[in-house]
């Protein structure tokens, strides 16, 4: 299901359907959102069925796989920003990949070496070679998944790559701003691949409270790299951050965490504390 200007695009049995939501879901603050699963009659939506999994922002619902768009410049790489995303794909049980863009502009060895290095798939892709998007077409294959990333990074150009026929709108880097304006201004979903691929608006910022909330004490467990340590430490009540004898920043003062995973977890964990004081 899509969502546009208050309707609402239904695909059953290959065809589709506009239609508009119950005013009761309103009552019940819920609102029909990209990938909902739903049941519908005479144009109007009558239930959403139980969700898989829900991001409020961008509004997507049962989502397999999240592809993080990340160029290597033009915007320059936030690792920050990915790590961040990628601790909301760990508790929301999303399949979290990598896909890096502009290689063509600059190479970035880093990355693909930080992020294979704990699991995770990472695509550079080349607008030269085909061949190099061809391991995401079969990770995404089948599946409901969505390309999210900073404002710029080329979600919509890599789409395009992947299919030419979804002819989506790409923009230049401004040289001023050092960013990229919006091209896409609502969350698609579009079939593709025997699955649905949705292309999110971009963004410049990241506030987790805005996607999804992580409990405090569920942060160090969104880290997959913590696993092997986890228990292994002085204190059993130990956080990760500052104690003696924590195995975690043990391991990535030894290099086995890559230090800026471990800094961005550092970071979540003092924006956690913080917004547990001012509530």
């Amino acid at each position: 299901m899509d969502c546009l200007g208050g309707q609402y695009t239904v695909e059953c049995d290959s065809e589709l359907y506009i239609c508009k939501a119950r005013g009761v879901f309103r009552n019940k603050d819920i609102t029909p959102c990209t990938g909902d699963r739903c049941e519908f009659s005479d144009g109007v939506i009558t239930d959403i069925l139980p969700r898989k999994n829900h991001i409020i922002r961008p509004p997507l619902a049962n989502i397999d796989v999240m592809v993080f768009v990340v160029s290597t410049c033009e915007p320059s790489p936030n690792l920050l920003l990915l790590d961040k995303f990628i601790a909301v794909c760990e508790y929301m049980d999303i399949t979290p990949v990598v896909a890096l863009t502009k290689n063509d502009l600059a190479t970035n060895e880093a990355i693909p070496d930080i992020y294979r290095s704990i699991g995770i798939d990472v695509i550079v892709s080349n607008r030269e070679d085909r061949e190099s998007i061809a391991p995401l077409i079969s990770m995404i294959e089948g599946k409901i998944c969505a390309f999210t990333g900073n404002t710029g990074v080329g979600k919509s150009t890599l789409l395009n790559f992947l299919s030419p026929d979804l002819e989506l709108e790409t923009a230049h880097i401004s040289r001023k701003l050092g960013r990229g304006r919006h091209t896409t201004r609502v969350s698609r979903l579009y079939s593709l691949f025997g699955g649905y691929v949705a292309d999110t608006p971009g963004f410049s910022s990241f506030d987790t409270d805005r996607y999804i909330l992580i409990p405090q004490d569920k942060i160090q467990y969104c880290f997959r790299e913590f696993d092997g340590y986890i228990g292994k430490c002085r204190f059993s009540d130990c956080s990760h951050c500052k104690e003696q004898g924590c195995a975690v920043s043990g391991a990535a003062s030894e290099g086995a965490i890559p230090r800026s995973r471990y800094d961005s977890y550092l970071q979540m964990m003092d924006e956690a504390r913080s917004r547990k004081l001012y509530k």
